[in-house]
């Protein structure tokens, strides 16, 4: 039972954002960066995020020459350019929003890891560079090679590296960024589940498992969580991704954010350890799952690529291990729309959360802001 000011003062918002993951918050924060004078309320199921946002390894990343090497061939020039342009834009409103030492990031560049099977890749980068002027002042990919030696890798014909990526501590960014909307006068509440939405002439109800709240606007932010939320059948298909935190019996001759096999799997150092996940592809239908847990399979084929790939020549050991869920649909754009009236998505990031969801959040934003203020 709420009181008379429960009512007045905790109830009612001008939009409410279901999800405070870094789509969620970065929704939150570009609506009241236009209005500031707006009510605006985080509604996040977890005592802390739920997904990905605080399970990935900290990529600030854009997509490996194989990467967008496919990306021409199902996307299109354009597409694949299209694709580049709102990756980087996003990276470059978190930075800008948040600042680079409050999300810990890191500019040493980025490699692909290629093999015989897969070093025809290099015959891409003239062409993938070319398209990416209109993005970058300099060539993106080069030929590094002759750094395989330095790094020890197994298992490696070629490598190629890209100046433009970073790495970043992925408990800054989200830190910093709830502290950005808690500065905005933004309301978070944890640990409450949505369990009804409907609509009203001049209001969205938001039933949870504690109370209610109406709000003119509504905005959905829980990516691989989203189907359950809404009634409309949406293209997305969850994807369970694993990481380790490994530490070295020896010193790491690399530094750097390193991904191989077309993106599937990737690997940075942090200080004096090693942050690696993926082998997702090695259990497709089963990884497509919207549990938390870790496959044996995966986790199998993770290490025998420690031994044989990323650190052949020392033993170690796995200080952690976790998984986080992520939301792929036929195509890796986003979805950012209007639902229904009062309703809208800003959903299904593609494993590209960290990249993509600041510039998610200011087009949902801007959609709001649009029809309702």
């Amino acid at each position: 039972m709420l009181s008379f000011w429960e009512q007045e003062s905790f109830v009612s918002y001008d939009l409410i954002v279901i999800g405070a993951g870094i789509t969620g918050m970065s929704t939150a924060a570009s609506f009241k960066e236009k209005h500031p004078n707006t009510n605006v309320l985080i509604i996040e199921r977890g005592t802390l995020p739920t997904g990905a946002s605080t399970k990935n390894a900290g990529f600030a990343c854009f997509g490996s020459i194989s990467e967008l090497a496919n990306d021409r061939t199902t996307l299109g020039d354009e597409g694949m350019v299209s694709l580049v342009r709102r990756r980087w834009s996003g990276l470059q409103k978190t930075i800008s929003r948040l600042g680079e030492k409050n999300i810990g990031l890191l500019r040493q560049g980025g490699y692909e890891l290629l093999n015989a099977q897969t070093e025809h890749y290099l015959n891409d980068i003239d062409e993938v560079n070319s398209l990416l002027n209109s993005i970058f002042d300099q060539p993106v990919f080069v030929p590094a090679t002759q750094r395989l030696q330095e790094f020890g890798f197994g298992q490696t014909s070629q490598l190629v590296f890209n100046q433009y990526e970073a790495q970043l501590h992925t408990g800054k960014l989200m830190k910093s960024l709830w502290q950005y909307c808690n500065q905005l006068g933004i309301q978070i509440i944890t640990g409450t589940t949505v369990t009804n939405i409907s609509e009203k002439a001049q209001e969205t109800i938001v039933e949870t498992d504690q109370i209610s709240f109406k709000s003119t606007a509504l905005a959905i932010c829980t990516n691989a969580f989203t189907q359950s939320l809404i009634k409309e059948q949406l293209n997305i298909q969850p994807g369970r991704g694993m990481v380790m935190l490994i530490q070295p019996d020896s010193p790491l001759k690399f530094r750097g954010t390193f991904h191989y096999d077309e993106g599937y799997f990737y690997f940075r150092d942090f200080e004096d350890k090693v942050i690696f996940g993926g082998a997702r592809n090695v259990a497709l239908e089963e990884e497509n799952t919207t549990e938390f847990g870790l496959n044996e399979r995966v986790e199998k084929k993770l290490m025998d690529d420690l031994k044989n790939i990323i650190l052949p020549d020392s033993g170690f050991s796995i200080e952690m291990k976790w998984s986080g869920i992520m939301a792929f649909g036929d195509t890796k754009a986003p979805i950012v729309k209007k639902l229904t009236q009062k309703q809208y998505l800003g959903v299904r990031l593609g494993g590209m959360g960290v990249a993509l969801a600041s510039l998610v959040g200011e087009e949902l934003a801007t959609e709001i802001s649009q029809n309702h203020f």
